[in-house]
């Protein structure tokens, strides 16, 4: 294996100088909090501190003051393990992220966990460290602004205009889910997603010739992506050309194949599996620090640096400012797409469900999975944000949508063609429910929700309003074979904590689980259906909404 030259740049010049001591600075509080951790992964946020300072100040959209502003541009870190970059991110440009919670990273109670957590520190979109999730979960949320920018923009009032910019890893290019996605948004045309790929060639084990010797930006290029291969990844200039260029594509998704080497430029540990998942130790942060010219003092901030990344703060403003003013002429010029939109940001849901939600004989004996349809029909007119589909599916889980558009590659519809694709389809959805703004489901098989569980673990973890379909339950299914009789996925589901799981028993009772689900604003909901028809239930003497007629 090879060593390239370290390149500390301590010798550039003006403003290269001053460009070069804030991406030091994000190396260095890195290795310094793994430091006295005494856990977690140096290397990748040393070498990739470069392209993260440069997008983060040339390039993201983003409002320290204001962190939920709804078009900000989306930062998904998928390889989480990198989590200390985020965090260095965070507290350089501004957000609310103090340096003593730095200085607390992987302590109980701190906001600075092993991997980052949605909902825990201010700024973090998504909750990642399985890896190739948040390749998924940015998939998702690309979606989420098709979708947002097609129904609710104007041509004289743009007010959803944003890209999602992802980091991923060799770990997150191995994993299945991120194969999936990738296809997925290569098919959908996805033009404001991107994607930087660190390939240094490094996993935990060793070199990635081991195990993984594909052309990575061949396959993406089949898949329909833009690639881009930036042969040095300290080289800021042609970094810059290359974030700028995918900023520019808008008719496909963008992959920049970004060369690095792991810990740089720390003299023995770079581009080496010691510096991935264990702190240099003290002896080598020391030699780092005098290639760096910096101080041995752990934590140091240089003024110049926090002053030149809080830039991003002024940069933000006027960026809030431009938009509030653009929003405020939408608001104007259209008062009820302005009042949808605050409504579809805000999550909220304004049916009447006893107008919307059919209605069942007692005496009406069907399959959940046929109730559940004529439930989602009524459901996708009353609510136009609802957006899902089925892997593959959808006659058999009873979700294929009459008279409702498809999300296609020329125009985002509700009704979303997954493929077989279970994978991608759980991680995407979280994606979508992370962005905001709509109202995300998805179905296949119950025996098949063990190809989505990663993501419906995290979708519980993150409080994600999300809701499964799964049809085909239990024992009831025998034609198929004991492949297709998922008699243990029930227990699986019901061990999920934070997960609502519903096994409605009667045609009435599933249209008020559909109520339930989406009325569960802090957690995802599964939905358990027959394909079988069940017996009638006697709704007078057990209501299905929990009241008796005429209560």
């Amino acid at each position: 294996m090879s060593v390239p030259a370290a390149s500390s740049r301590a010798t550039s010049t003006p403003p290269e100088a001053v460009a070069w001591t804030t991406i030091n600075t994000i190396r260095t509080l890195a290795m310094d909090a793994v430091e006295k951790a005494q856990s977690g992964h140096p290397g990748t946020p040393m070498a990739l501190a470069p392209v993260a300072y440069v997008l983060w100040t040339r390039h993201l959209r983003h409002a320290p003051t204001r962190p939920d502003w709804p078009d900000r541009d989306r930062f998904v870190l998928s390889c989480g393990h990198a989590s200390m970059l985020l965090y260095a991110l965070l507290h350089l440009s501004g957000y609310d992220l103090s340096l003593e919670e730095i200085e607390a990273f992987r302590q109980w109670g701190s906001l600075t966990p092993g991997h980052p957590e949605r909902g825990h520190t201010v700024g973090v979109e998504t909750t990642t460290g399985p890896l190739g999730q948040g390749i998924g979960n940015a998939v998702g949320m690309a979606m989420a602004e098709r979708f947002l920018a097609d129904r609710l923009n104007r041509p004289d009032h743009s007010v959803v205009n944003h890209r999602v910019w992802a980091l991923c890893s060799d770990g997150d290019m191995m994993e299945g889910v991120a194969s999936e996605a990738a296809s997925l948004a290569g098919h959908l045309r996805l033009g404001n997603l991107n994607l930087i790929y660190d390939d240094n060639e490094i996993t935990i084990d060793g070199s990635t010739s081991l195990s993984f010797s594909e052309n990575v930006g061949a396959r993406f290029e089949a898949y329909g992506w833009h690639v881009q291969r930036v042969a040095d990844g300290n080289d800021l200039e042609a970094i810059d050309r290359a974030l700028a260029a995918a900023a520019a594509e808008t008719g496909r998704p963008s992959l920049i194949v970004l060369k690095t080497v792991i810990a740089d430029p720390a003299p023995t540990k770079r581009n080496t599996p010691e510096a991935h998942g264990a702190p240099l130790g003290k002896d080598e942060i020391a030699r780092t620090k005098a290639v760096l010219g910096w101080p041995e003092q752990p934590f140091y901030v240089p003024a110049e640096a926090k002053a030149h990344f809080g830039e991003c703060v002024g940069r933000g403003q006027r960026l809030l400012e431009e938009w509030d003013a653009t929003f405020a002429r939408y608001r104007e010029a259209h008062p009820d797409l302005a009042a949808t939109f605050d409504r579809w940001i805000a999550g909220t849901i304004e049916v009447s469900w006893s107008e919307v939600l059919p209605t069942f004989k007692p005496t009406d004996s069907l399959a959940t999975r046929q109730a559940s349809s004529t439930t989602l029909s009524a459901l996708v007119k009353a609510l136009p944000n609802l957006v899902g589909g089925s892997a593959d599916l959808a006659g058999s889980t009873g979700v294929a949508i009459k008279g409702a558009s498809h999300f296609s590659p020329t125009a985002p519809g509700q009704a979303v063609s997954w493929g077989i694709r279970e994978h991608a389809m759980g991680a995407a959805m979280n994606g979508l429910a992370a962005h905001g703004g709509v109202l995300p489901f998805g179905s296949t098989f119950l025996v098949f929700a063990d190809y989505m569980k990663p993501s419906i673990r995290l979708a519980a973890l993150m409080k994600l309003p999300v809701t499964y379909v799964f049809s085909h339950d239990s024992i009831g299914v025998g034609e198929d074979g004991p492949t297709h009789q998922p008699i243990e996925h029930l227990a699986m589901l019901r061990g999920i904590p934070n997960l609502t799981v519903i096994r409605p028993g009667s045609p009435a009772e599933t249209a008020q689980a559909w109520r339930a689900a989406l009325e569960n604003r802090t957690g995802p909901t599964a939905l358990i259906l027959t394909r079988q028809k069940l017996p009638p239930i006697d709704h007078e003497t057990y209501p299905a909404d929990g009241l008796r007629s005429g209560a």
